[in-house]
């Protein structure tokens, strides 16, 4: 399992070659099919977070990556933006395309750049499966705690297993009962999960046969740049109507926490 240093070594040089859907996506089905993806990724956290947090909030969003929820917090008219990342070259492009929020170098785990009770609304999208450590894993959401005001929403997006974990080099895929239970001793309460995509993702809490045979056929769908559109371009109606109308997923779910008002 990569260390903590090789995980932003490597994000950083993934950045740098490729800021697009693919880079901070599923880069093995390629540009095409991510972008087709992501459509589906926007309309569920816009219809989502729209319902639970107003216009004109104070937002941090971690992880910004290419700044594609940083773009969604702004169609849903939210005064003050600020995002963070853990690579270089994504914290450059970032101010160079949205001059009127703030972007630092921070870690989701090392939230040191902003105080307590900071923000109204936190955003960690499609991270926190790629932090390898457990116990920075928890740190993250003692950061999260610790910059959002109580009662403050925080929205993730997490593999919730509810089989056995799995373990690789840059990612983890840990059980809905750890994230709840991680999250809980943060102080936060979950409010809401919903599938973020059901056919357009890795399988990764489906039974072995199906999660292989899927994978091996969108690998094969996207071969090439014109069939990863086409199969984007057929999977997308679909998948719209599945993630509104399922409870659960066998991949990436939205997840949204509120954290305890003290006292």
């Amino acid at each position: 399992m990569a260390t903590h240093s090789e995980l932003r070594e490597f994000w950083e040089h993934r950045l740098e070659e490729d800021w697009t859907e693919s880079g901070v996506g599923y880069r093995a089905l390629g540009r095409p099919f991510n972008t087709w993806m992501y459509r589906v990724r926007e309309e569920v956290f816009l219809r989502e977070v729209s319902r639970m947090e107003p216009g004109r909030a104070s937002v941090l969003d971690v992880g910004s990556g290419t700044g594609f929820y940083v773009g969604l917090w702004e169609r849903m008219d939210v005064g003050d933006i600020t995002g963070c990342d853990m690579t270089g070259a994504a914290v450059r492009r970032l101010r160079g395309r949205f001059p009127d929020h703030r972007f630092v170098r921070q870690d989701a785990a090392d939230l040191d750049a902003f105080e307590d009770d900071s923000f109204d609304a936190v955003s960690c999208m499609d991270v926190l499966f790629h932090i390898t450590d457990d116990e920075r894993y928890t740190r993250a959401f003692g950061e999260f705690a610790r910059v959002v005001r109580p009662g403050g929403l925080l929205v993730i997006s997490e593999n919730c297993l509810q089989r056995p974990e799995q373990r690789g080099e840059h990612q983890v895929n840990r059980t809905l009962e750890w994230i709840a239970g991680t999250a809980d001793k943060a102080g936060f309460d979950l409010v809401r999960r919903v599938p973020m995509l059901m056919l357009m993702n890795a399988q990764v809490d489906a039974p072995a046969p199906w999660r292989k045979a899927w994978g091996g056929a969108l690998r094969a769908a996207t071969l090439t740049a014109p069939t990863g559109w086409l199969a984007g371009a057929a999977l997308y109606p679909l998948e719209r109507r599945l993630v509104r109308g399922r409870t659960e997923s066998t991949t990436t779910e939205l997840v949204a926490f509120r954290l305890r008002e003290q006292g």
